[in-house]
């Protein structure tokens, strides 16, 4: 028993439909979970759609209508006979979407926001199901949520382990293909729908897999598989072909979009590795995770945020900065919604980078001036490296006023300005 898990990029438009019925051909495997995303960019459609019901529910049944068209257009170029009953279940699906937020009494958005968003998947998994049949695919269409079980904790829930293994194991056949959706689940007491957070259908392969004692997990995606280096801004990058769990799960701290250490976590107790695959070229070896060597080829891993910002504090009066100081500092970024990157302190400053989503600068601006000596940085850049050589620091930091220097025997950090 294998996982494959197929992203909203491929899957985005009939052409991708097809190419992932190519890749199973191609791939040979007969005994599969199949976790699949909303297509393309639907999850963000939804999202429109939950704006729109909170702000200007004018706007809901438009943009209901925009959503039911990109499918429709999907379909058209899938199935030749119009009265195929997959036409049906989509308006279904529809009609169901727009009943729901007509009817509900809640105002509660993080509920709202994972009865919704949802529908991405279910339409994505029941159409690749249908398009699978109509080849003469064998599968079996599996929804989620009645296997994956999680507390009430919406947009992030946690997953019931001992329930949901129990289900998995007394639902899903071990022979044969069967698809399901990716990021969803439903809690325990009310059988409502939850998501499962960042990465979710990602983890949701992981949750499979670990239940199932998979042999392995492959991650489906647009690229060869994990680079040492973010191709938009690195002219040079190097495709690793091995990648221990530790060091995934590190990259991922760090924020390189590898693979999110949660779903890392039930693969490594079980020791099932994961790959990362081109689904534009099935065959090739792509990335694999797993138990081993660190790297290969061990080489340096760059890893860079933009858009931050450095805030740098001191005393009023010149006193040392103590732990009372520096736990209302951390209070008031809690407070206004500051992601932290990156800390560094001394006996009388303490300096912060952080990502504020939010736009809360100026606010928590003044209230650190009440109590501290501030400067701060705008439009600053984070790099991490991983292995680093003095060669590539050099070569990063070329033209760059430094900013903020952490280095440990792994790890170094820089934060610049161009």
């Amino acid at each position: 028993m294998k996982v494959f898990k197929f992203g909203g990029a491929s899957v985005k438009d009939a052409e991708g439909v097809k190419n992932l019925v190519a890749v199973l051909e191609k791939t040979g495997e007969k005994n599969l979970v199949v976790v699949v995303s909303a297509m393309g960019k639907m999850t963000n459609a939804l999202e429109g759609v939950i704006t729109h019901y909170f702000k200007d529910k004018t706007q809901v049944a438009s943009a209901i209508t925009e959503i039911y068209e990109y499918h429709h257009v999907i379909l058209n170029g899938l199935f030749q006979n119009t009265a195929h009953p997959i036409f049906k279940k989509l308006k279904d699906f529809i009609i169901e979407l727009s009943q729901f937020l007509d009817t509900t009494k809640s105002s509660n958005h993080s509920y709202i926001y994972d009865q919704v968003v949802g529908y991405g998947e279910l339409i994505s998994t029941t159409i690749v199901s249908e398009y699978l049949s109509e080849n003469n695919i064998k599968n079996t269409w599996l929804d989620v949520r009645s296997c994956i079980k999680t507390d009430a904790s919406y947009r992030d829930a946690r997953v019931d382990w001992e329930q949901t293994q129990q289900l998995i194991l007394g639902t899903v056949e071990t022979k044969g293909i069967t698809i399901t959706q990716g990021f969803l689940g439903s809690e325990t007491t009310n059988n409502f729908t939850t998501t499962l957070g960042r990465e979710g259908s990602d983890y949701t392969a992981g949750i499979f897999a670990y239940c199932l004692n998979a042999d392995s997990v492959t991650i489906w995606k647009d690229v060869p598989g994990v680079l040492n280096a973010d191709p938009r801004y690195f002219s040079k990058t190097t495709l690793l072909h091995h990648i221990s769990y530790r060091e995934a799960i590190e990259l991922a701290f760090y924020g390189a979009s590898v693979i999110h250490p949660k779903t890392l976590q039930p693969l490594q107790r079980k020791e099932i590795p994961l790959y990362v695959k081109s689904f534009l070229n099935p065959l090739n070896d792509g990335t694999c995770v797993g138990k081993g060597v660190t790297l290969d080829p061990l080489t340096s891993c760059f890893i860079l945020k933009q858009e931050l910002i450095l805030i740098s504090l001191s005393s009023l009066d010149f006193s040392f900065m103590m732990e009372d100081n520096i736990g209302d500092v951390f209070k008031w970024l809690h407070e206004y919604k500051m992601k932290v990157e990156l800390i560094q302190n001394s006996a009388i400053s303490f300096s912060v980078c952080v990502y504020d989503k939010y736009n809360n600068l100026e606010a928590l601006l003044n209230k650190l001036r009440s109590v501290f000596k501030v400067k701060w940085n705008e439009n600053v850049t984070l790099f991490t490296i991983r292995h680093a050589t003095k060669k590539g620091i050099k070569a990063l930091t070329e033209g760059k006023t430094v900013l903020v220097k952490q280095e440990s025997r792994e790890t170094v950090q820089l934060v610049t300005k161009q």
